[in-house]
């Protein structure tokens, strides 16, 4: 069984600010963890870190994708070991369509998985997989030949970051706040689509501020992260209560004691 597992990470801003402290964590194939805490508590970096974003250093601590240390990996080698980041604000790249990014984005995952010889995905394959996704994940089909996110609807560019992931197939797909600014239907067709991937092939960490998206995607493991820690490890009950009571009774209090 695969896993992505952080060991006692800790990230660290380009200033040297600490703000992820020692995180212990296993997300297996067929698994949905969800990571929940309030604002401002070091998810999204925790996200862009096990990515590889260059602007978040590791200062302690491994990264393993089925036990190999991509600790010191760029973000396209950790991609093409199977992790995949969704963004809570995806940018916008015009000059570059959606079927050419995404056909570019194939092309180099088989590459390197490939041993680095070009094995690229025939035209009348990728085509007939990208429109059968997204049908059936009611992305318009015009979108295909628009600039990826340039002018897109909130709604818009979070389908396409699980069309992408869907067109990807990784081992690990890593969502940060997907769920954030999205309507009913749009948050209803972003679920249905980690839903359907996750399993056997795949596994998924859940990034949230709130519950509403775990009405949806049942987690097997719901994660409380509060200044740059784990501080609690529950099941699906334990959004629930976090959505009923809030954070605060996880919060280290004005004194300074540990939560």
């Amino acid at each position: 069984m695969g896993t992505l597992k952080l060991e006692n990470l800790h990230v660290a801003l380009e200033d040297g600010t600490e703000i992820v402290k020692g995180v212990d964590l296993e997300v297996g194939l067929d698994e949905v963890h969800a990571i929940m805490g309030p604002n401002g508590s070091g998810k999204s970096t925790l996200s862009y870190a096990i990515m590889g974003h260059p602007a978040y250093e590791i200062t302690e601590g491994r990264i393993l994708v089925d036990g190999e240390d991509v600790t010191e990996l760029e973000a396209n080698e950790r991609a093409a070991r199977g992790i995949f980041l969704a963004f809570q604000y995806p940018h916008a790249i015009p000059g570059v369509t959606v079927t050419s990014f995404l056909r570019s984005a194939i092309n180099a995952t088989r590459k390197a998985r490939n041993g680095g010889v070009d094995d690229p995905i025939a035209i009348p394959e990728f085509r007939k997989t990208l429109l059968g996704e997204m049908d059936r994940l009611k992305v318009s089909r015009e979108l295909a030949s628009r600039y990826l996110n340039d002018g897109f609807s909130g709604g818009e560019k979070k389908r396409v970051e699980i069309l992408q992931m869907a067109m990807l197939k990784p081992r690990f797909a890593v969502l940060d706040e997907t769920d954030s600014g999205l309507d009913i239907d749009a948050l209803r067709v972003v679920a249905g689509g980690v839903n359907e991937l996750v399993g056997p092939e795949m596994g998924a960490l859940v990034i949230t501020h709130y519950q509403r998206i775990l009405d949806y995607i049942t987690p097997n493991y719901v994660h409380v992260f509060v200044d740059g820690r784990i501080v609690e490890t529950g099941g699906a009950d334990l959004a629930k209560k976090l959505e009923a009571e809030g954070y605060d009774p996880f919060i280290p209090a004005a004194t300074g004691a540990e939560a």
